[in-house]
């Protein structure tokens, strides 16, 4: 092989290397903008059931886009508009300030993520949602997670906002999100971001117990309780390590004999 056949085989793999890293490599900022891009859809389409939702039940359009501005937080507006169609305001008013009682947590998690600054913080609390948290939570810490944090809590809002608007547009044609299956958009999404987050025992340990505790509980209690009560799944992790490492240590063998032997 001659100097001629080796320039060109080397030009040759670096155009098809340049092409896969063109084409279909998977950057951070590319899986970022694909998992924003997905949540702004689903939050869009029940955004839309929500304004229409809340116009059929005699809500002032005006109120239920305010409600998506100020209170951003699609299960407390939901049970909101229930109340208020059935008269009831200040029921309302306390199950919404209970409901997203989850959001102080979220917060403390979040402080470093948000930023230093008055403003970032003040800005970056109206951004938390569920969903929000949950994106950021998934990523490297430092500037990728606070990176992931902004563009899926401003996403987010401009979907849900926009969502809402166009619903209240339309009014009751849209009705029900669970006649297209609409409400079960965001538990997937939801599931789908929290799952590779599980990946140390104690952290699964933790999610387990909580999640049984919500599930238990969901049929006995008034809605946003199981929710909060769930967070006692955290307790956990507060657990010393030796008493973590107590409770999962076998009983050893000698001892399980002498115990059938009495």
């Amino acid at each position: 092989m001659n100097w001629r056949d080796g320039t060109r085989k080397r030009a040759g793999t670096r155009k098809r290397a340049g092409a896969r890293r063109r084409g279909g490599a998977r950057t951070p900022e590319r899986e970022i903008w694909q998992g924003v891009g997905a949540m702004s859809l689903a939050a869009a389409a029940i955004g839309v059931s929500f304004g229409a939702i809340a116009v059929a039940a005699g809500i002032p359009g005006w109120l239920a886009i305010a409600m998506s501005v100020f209170i951003h937080a699609g299960g407390s507006q939901f049970l909101a508009v229930g109340m208020l169609a059935a008269g009831n305001p200040f029921a309302a008013v306390f199950a919404g300030l209970l409901l997203n009682a989850r959001h102080l947590p979220f917060g403390l998690a979040l402080r470093d993520t948000v930023g230093e600054g008055r403003w970032a913080r003040l800005i970056g609390s109206q951004l938390i949602s569920d969903e929000s948290v949950a994106f950021a939570m998934g990523q490297p810490q430092g500037a990728r997670r606070r990176r992931a944090f902004w563009m899926c809590g401003v996403a987010l809002t401009f979907a849900w906002d926009g969502g809402t608007a166009f619903g209240v547009l339309l009014g009751g044609v849209v009705g029900d999100p669970a006649v297209y299956g609409l409400d079960t958009a965001f538990p997937a999404g939801l599931l789908a971001l929290v799952v590779p987050s599980l990946r140390d025992r104690d952290t699964r340990a933790a999610a387990l117990a909580g999640a049984a505790l919500a599930l238990v509980t969901t049929p006995l209690l008034p809605a946003g309780i199981p929710v909060l009560l769930s967070l006692a799944g955290l307790l956990l992790l507060v657990l010393p390590p030796a008493a973590r490492r107590a409770s999962d240590r076998p009983v050893p063998r000698e001892r399980t004999e002498e115990t059938w032997s009495r």
